[in-house]
Parts: structure tokens; C-alpha cells; sequence
């Protein structure tokens, strides 16, 4: 019995074990797209082709069939969800499409919770993403793909402001999302969105055209579904919107619609003339020619009007990829099996029947081996990266001329822009620098080459807003007058004559900010401009970092970097004024470096020249006579050593500067006017604890207090010239500043009436004045070039002239009293001056002990007989009561030698080498006494 019961257990196992590896006879797959539509029309056809290959493979889904079961969702959200409930009413374990963004959006609801793969050859919104619908996988390309390829166009035809005109649906609203981003990334912006509700009439869609057509932008960026698009280019044609100017630039929906066009159907092209539009990029195969044979074919045979579409394409490839995934999902040992959902039950009286939709068991598996495809389809490699995304995205950049459009180039996230196709760049390095980014020429709408502006001037009645500061002071700047009609100024006359100058008329409202009594924050007048409460602003506005960050400025019209004005009053002369060129260190160090050069010239020449030579104090008041004579180049002594003269050279070059910096600082102090408070430049101020001055309402005290450490307690601030001076003329003893830091443009103004104050030390910014406008503002680059006209014609210095020249004071009053002259202006040259002498003296007492070496060799040669008796006589000589000589002796003898004159050692040393010569052909030897003879006239 026991044997009988294991037998029945191992046949009902090994039964199991069969079934478990059986594959199913049919597996059932579900379609949902729209049939009657530009994407329908293509799709459906492919899909079926796509399905009767699939099952004549005799390797993918080998004895299995592959049933489809399509619904037509009638582009319509509402009957999409029906229909794809009724799909899941019939076990389906995947769907292809839907085509459409919106309903794509409503059914993942769905497949998420039944776990049934939703992939959609159509559903190109970037918003249909993983997190939110796990199940939802795309089998075509995202358009954050297409609007990073449309940015990268604006951005290399240098355009910064675009009109975007959508659908108002999912599909519009996530595309126009997305380009704003990626405009953003290439700083450019969408300068109007232009919403087109969704089955809207014509004249509706006139009315969103004409609004568009009133702003600045002439970039437009058209992101509609197939049906609205030809509608919305034929009404633009009748608004004259397709004429030259405008730029058209258009997402793939237009390819669409072209390639699904029969030749008789091209009468819309007279409408569409210049556009640039996208294309999905498929690479030419065999296999994609081989289908496009066989979709006309099968066309014809069914008498369908419209012609094969990219969508088509991308449809046969996504039953493929099912086809494949179900196929490693079966190979896996998988079973197909649904479970009823308990959440999901019939209410009394329901007759949704809501407990017929099951849950797909496999689902999760069945979606990772989609996630994991990896084929060459129709449409080119096919396989999805770690975002769910397609790898490879590329685009082809198409240009309508006549009856057909023209490839002008490609776009793709592996290079950007380029002539050459992504099939040849993909075996290259990456490279999506701005400088290889290429597109070929353009005819442009109005059939033209010339690349349009983009921009115009809005023509929707409001004239340009200018913010003009109400100031306190320097009305010869900018005033705002007695109200907007009358500001007046510097500043105004330049903005006027740029405005003037550009090719087109630009209506102008002034809007006068202040009260006139005090100052106006300047930061708060261009954060205005950002807020769209003001559209530029004219007036001293410098061009600071923390401003170009939010707003856009002009090429400068005026330099004005920020310099320091401190009083100045007229020096008082003094008996000892002559003594005020040279601090005391310079004068003591000159005085010694005089007495130096003369005691080494003295030395050099001491043994050749007599005017040298003489008693003891001839001698000192000879070395000094000659230095402080050249301090005028009136020494009479001549030097004759090849040494001196050198030295001579350069102590003579040496006195030259002295004298000539000596000359000059004496001048000035004798003549100009000194700093009353000591401040001479930057670093003295910032070191100082003197109070300074800024004007209220400007950049200037942020500047000292954030770029230079000045503390807050030491800035003072002030308005009206009148309090510039009251407080430099008060000075910080008396509750005034030291100094005043402000730009040059108002320190000129200053200048121009109070000749007491005067800039100290240079220039130590570089700032200019500019106009503000918003962000990327074209006007802003056409206002540039008309300042850069303005200056060449001298037109711009003309209007400087007339608000900033006032000669009140005189030329010869403009000089600054000089500074004591210091040893750190001459230490190098004293320097170089001192170790040319002390080589000088080196050299020479060199060539002395050369000398006297070769004068004692000469005295020391004779007879051997006789040189006891030499010898003896000439120490007796010497030291006649010492009997040997001592080192002190022997010095002696030298300095006698050195004070000799070299002209005698030479008579002696020649006389010498006479007699011996004498003595060597006599064979005898000198007499005692003649040595001794010979010694004592040496001494």
C-alpha cells in the first residue's frame, strides 16, 4: 500500500513538472491608439505586419502564438480608460501605446495597479516617468530629448528670447517645461507661453497667434499635437506671420504629418515656407527598407490614403520588443497567471463588473525582462538605460524650401549639433563644445539667408519702462525733474542718443524713483528690473558683481572707478626748507657715502697722481674738497689710475640723480600745495582710523566694508556736494572725514568747484556706468552698439563736455605737494655705487702686494760670501739696537711701500734687475755697501 501511494506522489509530480515547463499554445497582448489619426493611420498597419512576423519566427516565441487585440481610443482620455479596462477584462499581460501623452497619463493608473506593462511607441511627454508609473515604459524618444535638441538650435543662432505655443494638455505642458529648463541651461528664456486649449476652433487659435504676435519675440517654438498644426501655420500665414523675421521652429509632430502626406496632399507647404522642424533619427538599414516595401505594398492592397509615418516604425519595434520579452519571460520557466484583486468587487446593483479585471501574477517579471531588451530593430539599436529611457536619442534638423524639405543637420546628447550623422560620431569621443556645434545654411521664412534678429520691439501698446533715481544731489547727472516728462542729465542725454540710433522706434516711459530729498537705494531700483516692475534703468549705475546677477547691463558709457579725495592747502615756507627734500637716514647716508668715494679715490690715485699727494693735511683736505666738489662736477683734480676714472664714472651718475631728485622735491615743496591730513593712497587709508566719507545710497559702502575690512563705525555717510566739502574742510578733528571715496564722475563734479580737495593716489577700481535691463534682453545688445557708435563719432564725448566741464579753477593749482624722499628710493643705487669702490680698492691693493713681492725678490739676490755682510748691514740699518726684525716692521715696510710712489718702485725694481744682470756676466757679487746704499734711498 505504502509503494502504491509513493508511485501515485512521484506521477502527479512529474506531471507537475511537465505543465510547469509547457509553454503556452497563445499568449494574448493588447494595443490602444487612436486608428483614425496622422500616428494611427501608421501604427496600426505596422503593428499587424509586426504581428504576422513575430509568428512566423521560427525562433522568438517558438510554438507560441501571439494574439493581439486592439481599441481605438478615439483620441479621448475618457474612452481610453474604458477601453483599456475592457483589455483587461480579457487577461492581457502587456499593451502596446497608447499614443497619446494625456491618455497615456490616465491609463498607467490602471496597468500599475493590475501590474501589466504598458509601452507606448507614441507617449512622448517627459512626465510619464518611472517613479510615478512603474509599468509605463517608452519605446520611443522622450521629447526631453527633442526640447534640449530645440534649445541647442536658439542657442546657436544666439537668440535669448523664445515664444513657446503648445497644446494645453499634458503633452504641451511637459514639453514647454522642459525647454524652459534646457533654454535656461544655454541663458536664453521663454518670453511668453502661448496656450492653445485642446480641439480648439479657429478662432481660438487666431486669437493666441495675434497675442503672441504683439511681444518682443520673433522665436517661435511650436509644440502641438498633428491635428492643430497645419490649422495653426495656415492662420499664422493669414496673420502675416510667415514672413521675414520670424523664425519657426517645430517639434516632431510636423515630421509626422509630412511623411504621412501623399504628393497630392502638399498643398500646405506654400504655408510653411522656411521652418525648421524635427525628425526622429532612424538610420538607413535593409530591414527598414525591406518593411517600407512591404507597408506600401499592403497599403495599396487596402486602399489606405496616408503614407508610412516614423511612428509606424517605432511601433513594428515595439511588438518586437514584447514579442522578446515574453519569449525570455516564458524561457525562465514563468507562468501566465491572473489573480482576482479583493480591493476590486461589484457594489449592489453595479454593472461595471470590476471583478472580472485580475491582477497579472508575472507582471513584475515580465517588466524587467523588457527592461533588459537589447535588439537592433527597425529604428536602430534598441535598448533602455538606467532613466527607462531610449539609448542613443538623435534627432534629424530639417529646413522647408519649395515642395520639400532639406536636411541642414543632426542633433544628438552624445555630440549636440552637427553636419555629420550620429552613426559617425558614436565612434568618436564625445564632444558638445560650443565651437564644434554646426548646422548648414538656412532659408529662412520671406526666403531669405540672412539669419533673422529674433526680437522686435513689443507691439502691444506699453512703452518701455525707465526707472530714473530722484537724487539729492548731482543733478548734473541724472534729475528727475518736475515729474517724468522732464528728467534731464548726463545720463539721460546718452540713453536718448543710443535710443535714437537703433533701427527701430522704441517708445519710452520714464518713471522718476525718490523723493528728490534724499538718495535712493540703487540695488532697489535694479531688483526692480528683475521683478518686472520696471523694464530698464537709467543713471549712475555702476556696473558691480552683485548686479549683473540680476540684471543685464550695457557696454559703459563712462569710466568711473572709485578714487580718494582728501583736502590740500598751500605748504608755509620755513628758513630750513632746504633740508625738507631728504629724510634724515638719506642725508646722513649721502653725507657718508661723499666722504667714502673720497678717501677711495684718494687711495686709487695717491700713488700716480701728485694733485694727490703733499703733507698729512694737504691730503685730508684733499679727499675732501673733492667729494662734496662733485656734488657740482667742480673738482679740479684730474684722475689718471684706469680704477679712479671708473669710480669717477659712476659716483658722477650717482650725484646726477641726487641732484636732479633733490631739485625736484625742493620744488614742489617750495611751490604746491600740501595733503592737510596725511592720507597719501589705498593702504594709508585703510590703515588709518580716520573717518571717511561714501555718498548715501550707492555701492561704495558695501565696498569698503565687505572688499577692503573697513569697520562700519568709521564710514560716514553723505549726500550734496555742499556736505562733501563742509566735511573734508572740517577734517576729523572737527567732526568731518579725512577723506571721501566715491567714483570719478562725482569727484570730477566736486573738483570742478572747490580746488582745496584733490585725488590722492590712483584709481583703485575699474567699475563703469551702464543701462540696466532684464536678464538676456536683446535690447540690451543693441543699445551696446549704439554707445560703442556714439563714442567713435565723438558724439559721446561732446555730451560729457557739456555737462562736466567748468573751469573755476586754475590749471597750476592741480599739483599735490611730493613726499620727503626716503633711502629706500636711492638704497639700491648707493648699494651698487659702494661695492663698485670697494672692488676698485680691492683690485688695487691686489696689484700693491703683487708689486711688493717682486720688489723684495729683487733686493734679496747676491753672492753667497757676501750676504752675512748684506744682511747684517741693513738690519743694523734698520733696528740698530734690535737685533732681529719684528712683524710690526714689516708692515711698516709695506705702508712705506704703498705711500711711495709707484713711479720710484719702478726706477728702483728696474736698477736692480740692471745689476744683476751686470753681476751675473762679471761673475761678482754687489758690495755691502751699495745694498745699504740703495736701502736707505728706498727709505
Amino acid at each position: 500500500m505504502g509503494r502504491h501511494r509513493l508511485l501515485v506522489l512521484c506521477l502527479a509530480f512529474a506531471a507537475a513538472v511537465a505543465a510547469a515547463g509547457q509553454r503556452p499554445r497563445a499568449v494574448t497582448v493588447g494595443a490602444l491608439f487612436t486608428h483614425e489619426s496622422t500616428i494611427g493611420r501608421a501604427a496600426r498597419l505596422a503593428i499587424e505586419l509586426a504581428v504576422d512576423d513575430v509568428n512566423a519566427d521560427t525562433i522568438v516565441l517558438a510554438g507560441t502564438k501571439l494574439n493581439l487585440i486592439t481599441q481605438d481610443t478615439n483620441c479621448s482620455s475618457f474612452l481610453g480608460t474604458i477601453q483599456a479596462l475592457e483589455l483587461m477584462e480579457k487577461n492581457v499581460i502587456a499593451v502596446i501605446g497608447p499614443q497619446s501623452s494625456g491618455i497615456a497619463h490616465v491609463i498607467s493608473h490602471v496597468v500599475n495597479e493590475l501590474h501589466v506593462p504598458l509601452l507606448s511607441f507614441a507617449a512622448t511627454d517627459p512626465t510619464l516617468s518611472a517613479s510615478e508609473y512603474p509599468y509605463f515604459l517608452r519605446s520611443t524618444i522622450s521629447d526631453y530629448f527633442q526640447m534640449h535638441a530645440v534649445a541647442s538650435i536658439v542657442d546657436f543662432y544666439q537668440w535669448k528670447l523664445v515664444t513657446a505655443i503648445f497644446v494645453d494638455d499634458n503633452y504641451g505642458r511637459g514639453g514647454v517645461s522642459v525647454l524652459g529648463d534646457a533654454l535656461e541651461a544655454k541663458r536664453a528664456r521663454i518670453s511668453y507661453k502661448a496656450a492653445i486649449p485642446p480641439n480648439s476652433n479657429a478662432d481660438v487659435i487666431s486669437d493666441v497667434l495675434f497675442t503672441a504676435n504683439m511681444m518682443e519675440s520673433r522665436v517661435f517654438v511650436v509644440h502641438v499635437n498633428p491635428d492643430t498644426g497645419m490649422r495653426l501655420f495656415s492662420i499664422a500665414n493669414k496673420l502675416r506671420m510667415m514672413a521675414s523675421g520670424y523664425v519657426w521652429i517645430v517639434t516632431d509632430w510636423l515630421a509626422a504629418v509630412l511623411d504621412s502626406s501623399r504628393s497630392r496632399d502638399l498643398d500646405h507647404m506654400s504655408y510653411i515656407q522656411g521652418i525648421i522642424f524635427l525628425r526622429q533619427h532612424i538610420p538607413d538599414s535593409d530591414a527598414k527598407t525591406k518593411f517600407i516595401s512591404k507597408w506600401n505594398n499592403v497599403a495599396r492592397d487596402r486602399s489606405i490614403d496616408s503614407a508610412l509615418n516614423l511612428y509606424g516604425f517605432y511601433a513594428y519595434d515595439s511588438v518586437w520588443i514584447v514579442a522578446n520579452a515574453i519569449d525570455r519571460f516564458l524561457d525562465n520557466g514563468q507562468q501566465i497567471n491572473f489573480s482576482a484583486d479583493p480591493r476590486l468587487h461589484d457594489s449592489n446593483g453595479s454593472t461595471l463588473h470590476l471583478s472580472t479585471l485580475k491582477i497579472f501574477d508575472g507582471g513584475e517579471q515580465l517588466l524587467r525582462q523588457l527592461l533588459l531588451t537589447n535588439i537592433t530593430g527597425l529604428t536602430g539599436q534598441v535598448r533602455f538605460d538606467s532613466d527607462r529611457n531610449l539609448v542613443q536619442p538623435a534627432y534629424d534638423i530639417l529646413n522647408i524650401g519649395g515642395s520639400k524639405s532639406r536636411l541642414i543637420g543632426y542633433w544628438s546628447n552624445y555630440s549636440g549639433l552637427s553636419v555629420t550623422s550620429p552613426e559617425i560620431l558614436y565612434r568618436k569621443p564625445p564632444n558638445t563644445s560650443t565651437s564644434t556645434q554646426q548646422l548648414y545654411s538656412v532659408v529662412w521664412p520671406g526666403d531669405t539667408t540672412t539669419k533673422p534678429r529674433g526680437w522686435v520691439f513689443p507691439n502691444n501698446g506699453q512703452p518701455l519702462r525707465v526707472g530714473v533715481p530722484d537724487k539729492l544731489s548731482f543733478k548734473e547727472l541724472v534729475s528727475g525733474g518736475t515729474g517724468p516728462d522732464n528728467v534731464s542729465g548726463y545720463n539721460i542725454d546718452i540713453f536718448n542718443a543710443a535710443i535714437k540710433l537703433l533701427p527701430y522706434p522704441v517708445p519710452c516711459q520714464f518713471i522718476v524713483i525718490g523723493d528728490g530729498i534724499s538718495n535712493p537705494n540703487y540695488d532697489n531700483i535694479i531688483s526692480r528690473i528683475s521683478t518686472n516692475s520696471l523694464d530698464t534703468a537709467v543713471g549712475d549705475f555702476s556696473i558691480v558683481k552683485n548686479r549683473t546677477k540680476i540684471a543685464e547691463f550695457t557696454q559703459p558709457y563712462i569710466e568711473a572707478g572709485l578714487v580718494i579725495v582728501a583736502p590740500a592747502r598751500r605748504a608755509t615756507s620755513s628758513a630750513w626748507a632746504f633740508l625738507k627734500p631728504f629724510t634724515v637716514e638719506m642725508w646722513c647716508v649721502t653725507g657718508a657715502l661723499f666722504i667714502f668715494v673720497g678717501v677711495v679715490v684718494w687711495i686709487l690715485e695717491h700713488r700716480t697722481n701728485e694733485e694727490f699727494r703733499g703733507s698729512p693735511r694737504q691730503q685730508v683736505l684733499t679727499i675732501f674738497w673733492f667729494s662734496f666738489s662733485t656734488m657740482f662736477f667742480a673738482h679740479r683734480q684730474d684722475t689718471g689710475s684706469a680704477l679712479g676714472r671708473f669710480v669717477l664714472i659712476i659716483w658722477l651718475f650717482v650725484v646726477l640723480i641726487i641732484n636732479s631728485s633733490y631739485t625736484a622735491s625742493l620744488t614742489s615743496i617750495l611751490t604746491v600745495q600740501q595733503l592737510a591730513t596725511g592720507i597719501t593712497g589705498l593702504d594709508n587709508l585703510v590703515a588709518s582710523p580716520l573717518p571717511i566719507g561714501y555718498q548715501t545710497g550707492k555701492f561704495v559702502r558695501n565696498y569698503l566694508i565687505d572688499e577692503l575690512k573697513i569697520p562700519e563705525s568709521r564710514l560716514v555717510p553723505l549726500t550734496t556736494v555742499q556736505e562733501y566739502a563742509d566735511a573734508l574742510n572740517r577734517g576729523p578733528e572737527n567732526g568731518g572725514v579725512a577723506a571721501i571715496v566715491d567714483e570719478m564722475p562725482y569727484v570730477e563734479i566736486l573738483l570742478s568747484s572747490h580746488c582745496n580737495f584733490r585725488i590722492v593716489g590712483q584709481q583703485f577700481t575699474r567699475e563703469g556706468w551702464g543701462f540696466a535691463f532684464r536678464r538676456d534682453s536683446p535690447l540690451a545688445a543693441d543699445v551696446s552698439t549704439a554707445i560703442l557708435e556714439l563714442s567713435e563719432s565723438g558724439q559721446l564725448q561732446r555730451i560729457h563736455d557739456k555737462w562736466f566741464t567748468n573751469p573755476s579753477c586754475r590749471s597750476e593749482d592741480s599739483g599735490l605737494g611730493a613726499v620727503q624722499l626716503n633711502l629706500g628710493s636711492f638704497w639700491g643705487l648707493f648699494l651698487v655705487c659702494a661695492l663698485i669702490c670697494v672692488l676698485a680698492v680691492m683690485v688695487f691693493f691686489a696689484r700693491v702686494c703683487w708689486q711688493y713681492s717682486r720688489y723684495s725678490n729683487s733686493g734679496a739676490a747676491g753672492e753667497p760670501g757676501n750676504a752675512a755682510a748684506i744682511t747684517t748691514a741693513i738690519v743694523a740699518e734698520i733696528q740698530p739696537t734690535k737685533p732681529k726684525p719684528t712683524r710690526l716692521g714689516s708692515f711698516k715696510e709695506l705702508m712705506q711701500f704703498v705711500d711711495k710712489k709707484e713711479e720710484e718702485i719702478k726706477k728702483i725694481m728696474k736698477r736692480r734687475l740692471s745689476e744683476k744682470d751686470t753681476q751675473a756676466a762679471g761673475s761678482s757679487n754687489p758690495s755691502p755697501q751699495k745694498v745699504l746704499a740703495d736701502f736707505k734711498s728706498f727709505r
